[in-house]
């Protein structure tokens, strides 16, 4: 997919006006209009933003090199497991509840194309 128009999809996904196909873990996830050849889709608002400013910061860095930003292709993303952060929750009688957060990091590579 091309940068500009990842950011575009990214911008309306925010905006709540195309929702993203769910492929795979799909069986309680509910039916939206739009989707082309795929029933299930949500709007996850707070990752598409994340991954928008990683994208902006994708553009950034290749005007900086002096790289063409209108001929940029994404060949490549991947989402890695990050830390776990660990936090407990103080519930009675001297218990406690696990609250852990688990952390990502995402990966894109982008090249110019001809």
């Amino acid at each position: 997919m091309g940068l500009h128009q990842a950011k575009a999809f990214l911008e309306k996904v925010v905006s709540k006006k195309q929702a993203v196909p769910y492929r795979r873990h799909k069986k309680e996830v509910a039916h939206k209009a739009g989707l082309q050849g795929w029933y299930a889709g949500k709007y996850p608002v707070k990752a598409a933003q994340q991954t928008l400013k990683i994208l902006n910061d994708l553009e950034a860095n290749a005007e900086e090199k002096g790289l063409d930003t209108e001929r940029m292709r994404i060949i490549h993303a991947a989402a890695y497991k990050g830390r776990t952060l660990k936090r407990y929750f103080p519930r009675a009688f001297g218990r406690s509840s696990p609250n852990f957060e688990k952390l990502c990091h995402l990966e894109f590579v982008a090249e110019e194309t001809r």
